[in-house]
């Protein structure tokens, strides 16, 4: 079990708007996230999945109630620091103009971090997410999105974070590499106590991955649950459901 008295994350009542709107985009969100937990962030198209994550890496500020890291209020924390510990991959990465080799070690080599140590964790974690070595010397538009994908994940773990913050990041990956993705992403949790927060809209992939739900719904929250307790087959129908609806509105 995990020890409820120290959340790495807390959310108190946190809202937000887009900075020239006035409608909620998130609003009134209240959860804790422990230690090691992997949560999986579900909901239709638009209902607020990538704004939190935004929010978690300070992207973006919440207009309304307080954030908390390991006790720390967000706002008290420098920020190079805390995206340090909290690292964000977006769903369509960017390298930086950069080939792999040079981008997997920069976030390291503004750390000021000794060459060696670069080179060996840059090793390390090509071995560990099967990162081939003609890809080194590739520039991000001689990748295909799965690709930058996973070498964007990559960059993330060489930094050895708190807390990883994943935005779809099985979108373009095979079924394959999703699997391979998926259980790395366990063995992290559950040796090495990273937390990880996964936005996904692939429903089985959220239910494997998960061992906790967060199910937002027009930028509230409406279901913080355990994965093995939830009614998998009328999540689905809700969500198809939900996104039919959206494509209706848009056409009219």
């Amino acid at each position: 079990m995990h020890d409820r008295a120290t959340p790495i994350l807390q959310l108190q009542q946190v809202s937000f708007t887009a900075s020239l709107g006035s409608e909620y985009l998130l609003q009134d969100l209240s959860f804790e996230i422990d230690k090691s937990d992997r949560v999986a962030l579900i909901g239709a198209s638009g209902s607020g999945k990538t704004t939190l994550l935004r929010l978690l890496n300070r992207l973006e500020e919440p207009v309304l109630g307080k954030i908390f890291f390991n006790t720390s209020l967000f706002s008290t924390l420098p920020i190079l620091q805390l995206r340090r510990e909290i690292v964000l991959v977006l769903q369509e990465p960017k390298l930086l103009g950069m080939q792999v080799e040079a981008a997997l070690a920069y976030p390291l080599v503004l750390q000021k971090i000794p060459k060696g140590e670069i080179k060996e964790r840059v090793e390390k974690w090509c071995r560990r997410m099967r990162i081939p070595e003609e890809w080194r010397d590739r520039n991000e538009l001689q990748l295909s999105l799965g690709q930058r994908q996973l070498v964007a994940i990559t960059r993330a773990l060489i930094l050895e974070p708190k807390i990883l913050l994943l935005d779809e990041p099985t979108s373009a990956l095979d079924v394959g590499k999703a699997a391979y993705l998926l259980t790395i992403l366990r063995e992290l949790s559950e040796d090495e106590k990273m937390t990880i927060i996964m936005a996904n809209h692939q429903l089985e992939l959220a239910q494997e991955f998960g061992d906790r739900i967060l199910y937002l719904q027009q930028g509230q929250l409406i279901q913080d649950t355990a994965t093995d307790s939830l009614d998998w087959s009328k999540l689905g129908q809700e969500l198809r459901d939900r996104e039919k609806q959206i494509v209706e509105e848009w056409e009219s």
